[in-house]
């Protein structure tokens, strides 16, 4: 079966730089490290998996002041590795201003990417925010998809202040105000959503132009209804991803299946649902 992973960082030095003191939080959150990988073993691990990866870009200098993992990063590895990363989601810092709209034409027109990832926890701003509307206008116009995460984060989680960072910015309301204002964006929301899964279950099948995927969780953990409307009322909006390198792919696969799913909704969550929702 194909296998489509909308949700992969790059997992090399490059991505952890760019995380800054986000890193050293997060081990102490997860009682583990981040540790960089090779490019080489990155790809790897896809391979091992059986999985088609879709590299996420990452921008946090406004808010840690850290070099960013760019656009043209990501882009790079893919074309070093088109058999198995077969596209990318950009990075826009919408606090950049004239800079992010020049970033987001030249990641659609000149890299040829499939839209843009957006952290609203670690890059400090909600997407209803309408101060920020000019730049989704323009993603609108250049016809690029939007990945946006929802629910809380292990970044900052237990440190003082949570590092300043807002866990209410993902709150799926977000989302429902952005899919109506842009009903012709195509909005995959990031993660189950918790501490809100049920207003986010509200949204995924309120709007169409928004979609569902998984990525950064065991599947075992998935909250009780969640489990069944995503193979009933949600099968056809549910899309695969994995948060690479969050957790090993043999955890993810296996718990996965042991869902117990219909080989027919397996198949939609795992391509068949990004094949006719991003044209992949």
């Amino acid at each position: 079966m194909r296998i489509i992973d909308l949700h992969c960082y790059p997992g090399t030095q490059t991505w952890i730089d760019s995380q800054g003191p986000y890193v050293e939080a997060l081990a102490k959150y997860w009682s583990r490290g981040w540790v960089a990988k090779s490019e080489e073993d990155v790809i790897a691990e896809f391979t091992g998996a059986g999985v088609e990866a879709m590299l996420v870009a990452l921008d946090l200098e406004t808010t840690v002041a850290t070099p960013p993992c760019t656009n043209d990063y990501v882009h790079a590895m893919w074309k070093r590795h088109p058999e198995r990363v077969i596209q990318c989601w950009g990075t826009l810092d919408p606090f950049k201003g004239e800079l992010a709209m020049r970033e987001a034409k030249k990641a659609m027109t000149e890299l040829g990417f499939i839209g843009f990832h957006f952290h609203p926890i670690m890059q400090h701003f909600a997407v209803n925010d309408t101060r920020f509307y000019p730049l989704f206008e323009l993603l609108d116009e250049l016809g690029a998809a939007v990945m946006i995460d929802v629910g809380t984060t292990g970044m900052g989680a237990g440190m003082p202040g949570g590092m300043g960072a807002r866990i209410r910015h993902a709150h799926p309301a977000a989302i429902d105000d952005l899919a109506a204002d842009f009903p012709n964006l195509k909005i995959i929301m990031a993660h189950p959503g918790w501490p809100w899964v049920d207003e986010t279950t509200a949204v995924a099948l309120h709007k169409g132009n928004v979609y569902w995927e998984m990525s950064g969780w065991a599947p075992k953990y998935f909250p009780a209804s969640l489990k069944v409307d995503m193979r009933a009322r949600l099968q056809d909006k549910i899309m695969f991803g994995s948060d690479y390198p969050s957790l090993p792919y043999s955890r993810i696969l296996k718990e996965w299946m042991e869902l117990g799913y219909s080989d027919a909704v397996m198949e939609k969550i795992f391509h068949g649902n990004a094949e006719r929702v991003l044209g992949l």
